[in-house]
């Protein structure tokens, strides 16, 4: 979700008016990755990678390959390493098409929403099995592979997909998303994160990481208490944030959820409600909008 290749060409799509509210959706990527996969007999090499897939592909190919430090030669090592993640994926493969339908109409509702929205394109692809989405300026960019892999996202292929480039491209609207900072702390990036997932569920109908409000029911109190305590910290290598799957009694990444309460909460309490979804998305002082968002550990919000 972070960087600025093509920010002009992103612009261009804002500027373009009610004609250019949704974005170009590439999937071919794909298809041109699996024609390699077999040509090999599922154990491409290296320089086939490259020379085939990689040096062929979209530019948003590049820009994921580039962005997730990824090779021929990385990748045919991952494939070497785990190659039931590359098999499998194709199941994912075959709900591209129903995915790429029900794009164009839920991103366009963001511009209604955010009128500032820009909308640079969405790339579906394969990487290295180690990520599922990522953003900035230039677009969205899916590692199907990986996000195949995340049962525990939802199991409905279909709508993981869906929901979490409808996330995804909420950060591709965030000025705070756009730069990496390792000492980002637990309040941010939880707001940052969670931020997108409430936008997201405004435009696709649900957040991405839908287990986590399973898991996290009846325990809001107890759970928001203990993100008080520790919103200073910093994020990388807290209990929070990029943490994995974590236990059922500490799931990974409670932080999207909290930070998509806090959200919800400065929603659910403003009176322009378009101001709000601006306010969500252009957040920079994590401390002036927790203060007014009215939110407390525990809040009811449903």
């Amino acid at each position: 979700m972070k960087h600025k290749i093509l920010f002009v060409a992103a612009a261009a799509f804002a500027l373009g008016g009610a004609a250019a509210r949704s974005p170009e959706i590439h999937s071919e990527d794909v298809e041109r990755f699996y024609a390699v996969y077999d040509a090999a007999g599922g154990k491409p090499t290296a320089e086939a990678i490259q020379r085939n897939y990689l040096d062929k592909g979209t530019a948003g190919l590049a820009e994921f390959a580039k962005l997730r430090r990824f090779t021929g030669e990385s990748m045919a090592k991952a494939i070497e390493e785990r190659p039931a993640v590359f098999a499998d994926a194709r199941r994912c493969a075959a709900v591209l098409p129903a995915v790429k339908t029900r794009l164009s109409p839920m991103l366009a509702k963001l511009g209604k929403l955010y009128p500032a929205a820009i909308y640079p394109p969405v790339t579906l692809a394969i990487g290295r099995g180690r990520t599922g989405g990522t953003a900035n300026t230039s677009g969205v960019m899916v590692g199907l592979e990986t996000l195949c892999a995340v049962d525990f996202l939802n199991p409905n292929l279909e709508d993981r997909f869906v929901h979490l480039i409808a996330h995804e491209y909420v950060h591709v609207q965030q000025p705070a998303a756009q730069i990496e900072n390792p000492e980002e702390k637990v309040l941010r990036a939880a707001l940052i994160e969670g931020g997108a997932e409430f936008i997201g569920e405004l435009i696709s109908g649900s957040v991405s990481y839908t287990h986590l409000q399973t898991a996290t029911k009846g325990r809001e109190l107890e759970l928001e208490t203990a993100f008080a305590a520790e919103q200073d910290q910093v994020a990388l290598k807290s209990r929070w944030l990029y943490n994995g799957v974590g236990t059922p009694e500490w799931p990974g990444d409670l932080g999207y959820w909290v930070g998509y309460r806090i959200a919800k909460a400065y929603y659910v309490h403003a009176r322009d409600k378009k101001a709000a979804v601006r306010d969500i998305i252009e957040m920079q002082d994590a401390k002036a909008f927790l203060a007014n968002s009215g939110w407390r550990p525990g809040i009811k919000l449903d």
